[in-house]
């Protein structure tokens, strides 16, 4: 399983047989211009929310690789109404089986709103079932319990959790989550794109391997073999 990073919390996951692009922010993130959109490939898109820090490069991915979106029924709807006809809805509690695993569309404390001001629904984040391992991307989330069920649905290699704090769990709650999802992998993600969410590297790869935690940080355009 090959993970590329292209910033916030945008990430290609590349399986043995399909490519999956989680919450695509590219063009708008000053600190992924070296990253060519167009020649990103994907065959599922999964969109946890409607924030424009997710979705702003959907549509012009999605138009050319004529990729599948994954996301809770509203924002499929609203990018069917584009046109992208190409979606497969989903809401909380729900799982399905697709042709390279299973996906379970898990609760997220959040909030979500389409850019034009319609219903973002409710937010979620994914459970991932593969034959290459299995991993939990939480989309934008605060420290909730429900994440203490995870461990019951599915066992995690990894996680990527975001760590930038003001709008998401911070680093302190990022390493309770970890305890609660039982998982001592952990990708970070969803820091320093703005002000607000600027972190110390250093400072939380510590604070995580004072609890014997692996705090990953991959650098936007560059991959991860796990």
């Amino acid at each position: 399983m090959k993970i590329t990073n292209y910033g916030h919390a945008c990430w290609h996951i590349e399986l043995a047989s399909h490519q999956l692009l989680f919450d695509p922010f590219i063009s708008g993130n000053p600190l992924a211009t070296h990253i060519d959109i167009d020649k990103i490939q994907c065959d599922y898109i999964l969109i946890s929310h409607g924030h424009e820090d997710h979705i702003a490069d959907v549509e012009r991915i999605a138009r050319r690789t004529n990729a599948k979106l994954i996301s809770n029924f509203e924002i499929i709807n609203w990018f069917g109404a584009k046109g992208l006809s190409n979606g497969h809805p989903m809401n909380i509690g729900g799982k399905w089986k697709f042709d390279f695993g299973t996906i379970s569309y898990f609760t997220a404390q959040h909030s979500s709103v389409m850019p034009d001001g319609q219903s973002g629904g409710n937010p979620g984040g994914f459970l991932v079932e593969t034959p290459q391992g299995n991993f939990y991307f939480s989309g934008d989330t605060g420290l909730m319990m429900d994440m203490k069920l995870i461990p019951s649905l599915l066992k995690l290699d990894f996680a990527i959790l975001p760590i930038g704090d003001n709008f998401t769990m911070g680093i302190e709650e990022s390493i309770i989550a970890s305890d609660f999802i039982e998982c001592d992998q952990i990708i970070a993600m969803h820091y320093d794109t703005f002000g607000y969410i600027v972190v110390d590297k250093q400072i939380a790869k510590a604070k995580f391997e004072a609890r014997s935690k692996n705090l990953i940080f991959i650098e936007i355009g560059e991959s991860l073999t796990i």
